[in-house]
């Protein structure tokens, strides 16, 4: 799949009606979001499966070197090496990776803790969060439709937690600031992202963060087994694919096509939880996730007509919105 290459000509469509184009070009993002709802499913086992020997924070210094190691092997073969991934921004990288730590370390925190589907479904809280805190390091406003929409992602959650009905427990409170970490991160992504490459942002993500990983695991470090190690490799590798495949699936389908296909992350990981860890199906989890959802997709519509009436073109991938549902690289 990573030689196809989006259609950006009309004459690359020769022979084509424009509904038959769109809907190939919807299957190919459907085929590249399954990418990454499998690379995301594939990190949530190995996180599970890796805090049997090691804590989180041994996991995330792991996890960074792997990744650098990947990052630099790729940057190896770009134009101009290592040298690219050269900044003058490195306070604004180290205060997004702080904000990433958080986030990153809350995730695989509360996988230990509750069910994969819940999880999952209080991560689609991010972009509901990431308008919140925009108008704050933005200074963008709280327009009426930013606001319904964050009334409509909280609404969900009421519908996960149930609180008063169920018990809210350490796990449940890690994730939501986790899913606060990872919106603080993308707002400072999007802002890095006007000047540095995706690789180099990745590159100082795990210069920073594994320091930060091995100083929180120093009084209890432990070498991990062959088993641990494997996991351990699934966690690195598949954060990078996840995020790969994420973008190339925005190439090919507007935002407002692929949102609601990242909805199937949450059947599929619930299945994953049932299959493996015999973890029950909760209904009110897929009714409040599906209630995320749509707030999310109600504010990427907003977004799209808002960029529409300003005259602006508009933005296929949200990675360059900050209101988009895209995933922070894992």
């Amino acid at each position: 799949m990573s030689g196809i290459e989006p259609p950006v000509t009309a004459g690359r469509n020769i022979g084509l009606s424009p509904k038959s184009s769109e809907q190939g070009n919807v299957l190919y993002a459907a085929a590249w979001m399954m990418g990454a709802l499998v690379s995301f499913a594939a990190m949530a086992i190995a996180g599970r499966e890796i805090s049997r020997e090691l804590d989180t924070f041994q996991l995330m210094f792991f996890r960074s070197i792997i990744g650098l190691i990947i990052v630099v092997s790729i940057g190896s073969f770009l134009p101009g090496g290592l040298r690219s991934f050269k900044t003058d921004r490195l306070k604004l990288h180290t205060v997004r990776n702080l904000f990433h730590f958080v986030g990153q370390f809350c995730w695989f925190y509360a996988i230990t803790l509750i069910s994969l589907a819940e999880v999952f479904a209080l991560e689609f809280t991010t972009p509901i969060w990431v308008a919140i805190v925009a108008p704050l390091v933005l200074k963008e406003s709280m327009s009426k439709g930013r606001a319904f929409a964050v009334v409509i992602g909280f609404i969900g959650v009421l519908i996960v937690l149930r609180p008063g009905l169920t018990e809210f427990g350490v796990g449940h409170m890690a994730m939501l600031i986790g899913a606060v970490g990872f919106a603080t991160s993308m707002l400072t992504t999007k802002k890095l992202s006007a000047t540095e490459s995706p690789l180099t942002i990745l590159f100082w993500m795990a210069v920073i963060q594994a320091p930060m990983g091995l100083v929180g695991s120093l009084s209890h470090f432990v070498i991990p087994g062959l088993w641990t190690s494997l996991w351990l490799l699934v966690v690195g590798i598949c954060g990078f694919t996840a995020h790969y495949c994420i973008t190339q699936s925005f190439r090919w389908a507007d935002a407002t096509v692929v949102a609601p296909m990242d909805f199937f992350r949450l059947p599929l990981i619930a299945f994953v939880g049932m299959s493996f860890y015999s973890e029950a199906l909760d209904p009110f989890v897929f009714i409040g996730g599906a209630v995320i959802l749509t707030g999310n997709y109600l504010n990427i519509r907003y977004e799209r007509k808002r960029i529409a009436l300003a005259g602006a073109a508009p933005v296929l991938d949200p990675a360059a919105s900050v209101n988009g549902v895209d995933h922070p690289p894992r």
